[in-house]
């Protein structure tokens, strides 16, 4: 799913509970920057995690493996100024303060969208209309982020990632192994994957999550082999204790051991509804709170 104009007839793709759907027409290019302009932000998830180091300057190294799945925020541009934000997310998914209902709100000059709009020197009245939760490990900002900066024709990966590490990846899409400090992109080929995201009623935020790293790393503290894959699993968990939780009621009711999705909240584990006995599932409960369940499909990439 292009992070470009939507085709005519075309759609969100159906990230909450359905399969992709049609692939937007690639923006940019010959005519970049045209407005009026209604753009695809598709989430990203990371599906493994190994912290490689730490800079002088205290940004963490990774070497990780992304993928761009069907679920995505949209974004309508029209002359003008401003941002003004409408939550639609899955029912249980409320993150980081966001509540899972249509509620709108003007965003302020600090947000990934009127940066990026600053980075490119351009000017637009922004509606976003955001489906991938806040807080969640799915590179929603990010993901917003580089729908604008495909659509002025902003293509420096550099740049970009001053912006946010997951900018990046985002601004190339399908599937890539991320190096650095998420600004040096290897594109692997596509591949077709089916993913349950499990997404509880609360965000992370990322920097909480390395300091809590840093923090187990120098009391040797942190696992020896990365906990499904993720090196951040136990830090994230460590920082927000009821991840744990919601990780076990998903491997009850799946069978599965899930894997943590970036910094977190989501959780994720492979395959299909049908195929994990989720099909008539949407919600999962514990106590009194519940998480949606997400069915996402992988999208290939456009750069």
């Amino acid at each position: 799913m292009t992070p470009g104009l939507e085709a005519d007839g075309g759609g969100l793709g159906g990230g909450a509970g359905g399969g992709a759907g049609p692939v937007p027409a690639r923006s940019g290019g010959d005519r970049p920057g045209l407005l009026p302009a209604v753009l695809t932000a598709p989430a990203k998830l990371t599906l493994s995690l190994a912290v490689t180091g730490v800079r002088p300057d205290g940004y963490h190294e990774l070497d990780a493996e992304m993928v761009t799945v069907d679920l995505s925020d949209r974004l309508e541009l029209s002359e003008g100024d401003g941002l003004t934000i409408e939550a639609d997310l899955p029912a249980g998914s409320a993150c980081a303060g966001a509540p899972a209902a249509r509620v709108q709100v003007t965003a302020g000059p600090d947000n990934l969208v009127s940066r990026a709009l600053r980075l490119v020197g351009r000017q637009a009245r922004v509606r976003l209309v955001k489906r991938i939760p806040a807080g969640a490990g799915l590179g929603g900002g990010s993901a917003d982020a580089a729908a604008v900066l495909w659509w002025a024709g902003y293509r420096d990966a550099s740049g970009a990632a001053a912006l946010g590490a997951d900018v990046p990846f985002c601004l190339t899409g399908g599937r890539a192994r991320v190096t650095g400090v998420g600004e040096v992109i290897h594109p692997q080929p596509f591949e077709p994957r089916r993913f349950v995201l499990l997404v509880p009623p609360f965000g992370m935020a990322t920097p909480a999550v390395y300091r809590a790293w840093d923090y187990l790393r120098d009391r040797g503290e942190l696992p020896g082999v990365a906990s499904g894959g993720n090196d951040l699993e136990a830090a994230a968990v460590a920082v927000e204790p009821r991840l744990a939780q919601w990780r076990d009621v998903l491997a009850r009711v799946s069978g599965l051991r899930p894997r943590l999705a970036g910094s977190g909240s989501t959780w994720f584990i492979e395959g299909d509804p049908e195929s994990l006995g989720l099909a008539d599932r949407t919600q999962l409960a514990l106590g009194r709170e519940q998480a949606s369940l997400v069915s996402v499909a992988t999208v290939p990439g456009w750069a």
